[in-house]
């Protein structure tokens, strides 16, 4: 008994003293980028994309008054009990588009049936040459003339409301006016349509009719009426507005149209309609 004791003993003394193997760390040759295994990330088709932004604003919290539409007639009645103390007070009626990132401000001039205010006088100028320029004398045109008009414009000599400029003469006189009526929004461009060379065309759909403009979120506002019109006056206006917008949108096509483009425009969607006024809730449409 005592000798397997001592054996034992002497075992382990043996065990602690005696220096211990290093360890030795195994590195594998083979890649190990190679051993991952990675996920392919799929790309979405436009078409996808948009289906999947409707499943996710369909399951976003609705708004308290989401479901709460009136008629107009409904509408124009609510609004004028609470607008009683203020006779002279604006109907507004506001449109919001589902507008996309990168898709172009809606835009339009309409002649509503009863205006709403008295239409400022538009101040037009020219910037045209030769036969073009009396075209424009010709067509109602306020001030007309060449590159020389530029000085009077930079000297505050000539005021206008509206300046348009004929195809020939827009590189000349951009580096003279761009930095100065930029940021008035009166300098000529092409997308706005006041580059052109049928003034006497531009002239015509410019006179007798409002310029209306969506922001940059697609929301279109409109001053649509006064308190004390006829209710049938306020009806007809908001309805010819609605179609304006509608056509410019996408949302409605003229029958001239269908038959002559065979393109497909894109559609800015139209999601909600409201009435308001100065004090009253917005309201908003159901039969619109």
């Amino acid at each position: 008994m005592s000798f397997s004791l001592g054996l034992l003993c002497r075992q382990c003394c043996h065990s602690i003293l005696s220096p211990r193997p290093a360890l030795v760390r195994e590195f594998s040759s083979t890649p190990i980028l190679a051993l991952r295994r990675t996920k392919k990330i799929p790309v979405l088709s436009k078409k996808a994309l948009a289906a999947k932004a409707r499943k996710r604003a369909a399951k976003a919290r609705k708004h308290i008054y989401e479901s709460e539409k009136m008629t107009l007639e409904s509408a124009i009645d609510v609004i004028r009990a609470v607008e009683v103390a203020k006779a002279n007070a604006t109907y507004e009626l506001v449109i919001k588009t589902a507008m996309s990132r990168g898709s172009i401000i809606p835009k339009g001039r309409i002649a509503l049936h009863r205006e709403t205010k008295a239409r400022p006088e538009d101040r037009i100028l020219v910037f045209a040459e030769g036969r073009q320029a009396e075209e424009a004398k010709s067509a109602g045109a306020h001030i007309v003339g060449g590159i020389e008009l530029a000085d009077g414009i930079i000297s505050g000599k000539h005021h206008a409301t509206t300046i348009l400029c004929s195809t020939a003469l827009i590189r000349t006189i951009t580096p003279k006016l761009g930095r100065v009526l930029g940021p008035r929004g009166l300098m000529p461009s092409e997308r706005r349509g006041t580059v052109t060379d049928d003034f006497a065309g531009y002239l015509r759909r410019l006179s007798g009719t409002t310029e209306w403009k969506g922001d940059k979120n697609g929301v279109i506002r409109m001053p649509i009426g006064k308190l004390h019109f006829p209710i049938e006056d306020i009806v007809k206006n908001v309805k010819q507005f609605v179609t304006a917008v509608k056509r410019v949108t996408g949302n409605q096509k003229d029958t001239e149209e269908k038959g002559k483009s065979k393109s497909v425009k894109p559609v800015n969607a139209i999601t909600r309609v409201m009435l308001s006024s100065t004090q009253a809730p917005s309201i908003q449409i159901s039969d619109i």
